[in-house]
């Protein structure tokens, strides 16, 4: 091929990302990938890296990483000045190595940790507004040629494209997070929370909660501590044509019985020793909104008949008065309990039980949508890093599998703790598995397994996952194959692959 091919071919690819940088800033990794795969062709590079600089800690970052050894790279990292890109970054100039055992600057560690043989490098700087930001490196040309002027010119225009796209999608992204915190905060102003998930299973429930939301029927929400059921009532409340009105929240459980009926229903002046005045309870303050009533299989027998009323007729007398007071609310309740077992055995009414679950929801846990851990994970880390002034970057792949593998008995909450416990105890640039000290916390062989390899990673997946699958239709292998799109006899051969039992 003469060079003036090659030319026109680097210059429709230039012409190609210039197009995408200008039209696109919401996935930068994917446009520098593209950025780094075309300058690596172009060149004839056999391996290539694009490494970003923190400013903060002087360190530069493997970004992307092309090559046989490339996902080795991304859990190395290079001191400013440390290796050929650390000068090129210190320096703010490209550098043409042709031999780099001959060069005193060549950092020779990662390559031997790695296994692969470095002879040549071209590196240039990514500059935004003269500034170096990162470095984009080519590793040996390929048949055993050196880098030229030439290669360097054009690794020059890939490293400016690079530079914009990183610095486009940055703005990009500094104003969408802008956005999201303000919106968070009048959430939080308002008492609500940011429902993170990526699970089918509960993008199911959620579509089945908004449906919910346009009916003024209760609600009973199911499912086990801290799954976020008070997140599923947020949400019903905010799709409601309700949504103007107050969301009260009533933890039944936090509450002693003998406070409960006056927080719920509100109490006259002299109704009890501490009756100073005449109050308002919840249900009043709920007046045209939602009252939400947490842990409701907690609450009291004596005064489920007075609850029974308020679902009926929506109305009840305070404590102390016998004069009616009407409300208009919606009633959304939720436990944790067996309420069913609670009727069976007296300590529920059934007639209050069939009221409360006109529309039950059942939230599941953690451990059956696995799909919202990482999302989960790095939503708490991003939010604590902001709480802690700390700059943990994210999980290593170990830590990850780590968190995959437990079986999360506290469900989003406990995950919330143990993430925070995790940034706390960092002291690294991302989570290791020792800090989230999970080893004690679950007793589960199968459970706590960590996947050493790729496919070891795979099986776990796909373990846990399938798993879940049978235990939600009852271990019947028929509906679970038709559930997962799948044939009955291949769920059964993975089974037997797998070593899933009952």
């Amino acid at each position: 091929m003469f060079k003036s091919d090659l030319d026109q071919r680097r210059f429709e690819t230039f012409i190609e990302i210039n197009t995408l940088i200008n039209s696109d800033y919401s996935n930068a990794r994917e446009l520098l990938q593209r950025i780094v795969e075309s300058a690596t062709r172009l060149t004839s590079a056999e391996a290539s890296s694009l490494l970003l600089l923190n400013s903060e800690n002087n360190k530069l970052y493997f970004e992307i990483a092309l090559g046989s050894k490339g996902p080795e790279l991304s859990r190395y990292s290079l001191h400013l000045g440390e290796g050929i890109a650390g000068w090129v970054a210190q320096h703010n100039r490209s550098l043409i190595v042709d031999d780099v055992a001959e060069d005193p600057r060549f950092f020779s560690a990662i390559s031997k940790q790695i296994g692969y043989t470095t002879n040549s490098i071209l590196a240039v700087p990514m500059r935004v507004k003269d500034r170096c930001v990162g470095v984009l490196e080519m590793i040996n040309k390929r048949d055993g040629k050196v880098f030229d002027q030439h290669d360097l010119q054009w690794l020059e225009i890939f490293a400016n494209q690079a530079a914009l796209a990183l610095q486009n999608a940055r703005s990009f992204q500094r104003a969408r997070e802008e956005i999201s915190r303000l919106q968070d905060q009048v959430n939080a102003d308002q008492g609500y929370h940011r429902l993170v998930y990526r699970s089918p299973a509960m993008a199911e429930k959620l579509e089945l909660a908004k449906r919910v939301a346009e009916t003024d029927s209760s609600v009973l929400i199911m499912g086990e501590s801290g799954v976020g059921k008070e997140l599923f009532a947020e949400q019903i409340h905010r799709h409601s044509h309700r949504s103007a009105g107050p969301l009260i929240r009533v933890n039944c459980a936090a509450l002693p019985e003998s406070l409960l009926e006056s927080e719920l229903f509100g109490h006259v002046k002299g109704a009890f020793t501490d009756a100073h005045a005449d109050r308002q309870g919840r249900f009043e303050l709920a007046h045209g909104g939602t009252i939400f009533l947490d842990e409701i299989g907690e609450f009291p027998l004596k005064l489920q008949a007075k609850m029974l009323r308020v679902l009926q007729q929506r109305s009840f007398e305070r404590v102390g008065s016998s004069e009616q007071i009407t409300v208009d609310v919606r009633i959304i309740a939720a436990t944790n309990r067996d309420i069913e077992k609670a009727v069976q055995n007296g300590s529920f009414r059934s007639d209050l039980y069939y009221r409360l679950n006109v529309l039950p929801i059942v939230v599941p846990p953690l451990r059956r949508r696995p799909e919202d851990i990482p999302a989960l994970a790095e939503f708490f880390l991003k939010q604590l890093n902001g709480e802690t002034k700390k700059q943990v970057r994210g999980f290593t792949d170990e830590a990850m599998e780590s968190l995959l593998a437990y079986s999360w008995p506290g469900n989003v909450r406990e995950l919330e703790n143990v993430v925070e416990r995790a940034v706390v105890i960092c002291r690294d640039d991302y989570i290791q598995p020792q800090h989230l000290m999970l080893s004690d916390h679950d007793a589960s062989t199968e459970e706590h397994y960590h996947g050493k390899t790729l496919k070891d990673s795979i099986n776990l997946f796909k373990r846990n996952y399938l798993r879940n699958a049978l235990e939600q239709h009852g271990w019947h292998q028929t509906e679970t194959a038709k559930a997962l799109g799948i044939q009955r006899t291949y769920l059964s051969r993975l089974m037997k692959e797998l070593d899933i039992r009952r």
